[in-house]
């Protein structure tokens, strides 16, 4: 039997080259983590088809009435940080110019209220949950919002990533 060492390291070398252009995991993709978000305002009273009841925090719940239509969304956001807080975390998120203008519209029209919170995180976007209800306290005219979120840190940070790429992709869709 002939074996030519140079002919066969050659078909090796052409293998171990080949095999990383096949698709194996060595060329794989980072999976983004996505995330939506969407701050509704308080309702003063029922109205059929306008407003909705929903339940916030998991461990003890809260009764909403908000108005369906949100005051902003993942459309107007800049950025989302995890922030260190005293005994736990927050998020905050910062807004656009015209969530800007939309929450300072919403805080200083609306003191008392809630902003009721929902969001949504992963690597596709199926399912969420409302995650914070904050009061108004004040007019919000700097155009971000710091919460504690109904959320583990992990899932708060996934929320940020997710939200900080979902910004991102927005923002390179909006300048082609």
């Amino acid at each position: 039997m002939n074996f030519y060492v140079r002919r066969f390291n050659l078909y090796l070398l052409l293998a171990l080259v080949a095999l990383p252009a096949g698709g194996c995991a060595w060329t794989k993709k980072k999976i983004e983590t996505v995330g939506a978000i969407r701050i509704h305002v308080e309702a003063p009273v029922p109205v059929a088809g306008r407003t909705e009841t929903i339940r916030v925090l998991r461990s003890q719940p809260v009764d909403v009435l908000i108005d369906e239509d949100p005051t902003v969304t993942e459309r107007n956001i800049i950025a989302a940080t995890l922030l260190e807080t005293p005994g736990g975390f927050a998020v905050r998120v910062k807004f656009d110019e015209t969530g800007s203008w939309m929450i300072e519209q919403t805080s200083a029209g609306n003191p008392g209220k809630h902003l009721a919170i929902f969001a949504q995180w992963g690597e596709t976007i199926s399912e969420g949950r409302w995650i914070a209800a904050p009061i108004i306290t004040h007019r919000i005219a700097d155009g971000v919002i710091t919460f504690t979120p109904d959320a583990t840190r992990e899932e708060a940070a996934k929320l940020v990533e997710g939200l900080n790429h979902t910004a991102k992709l927005l923002n390179s869709k909006a300048d082609q």
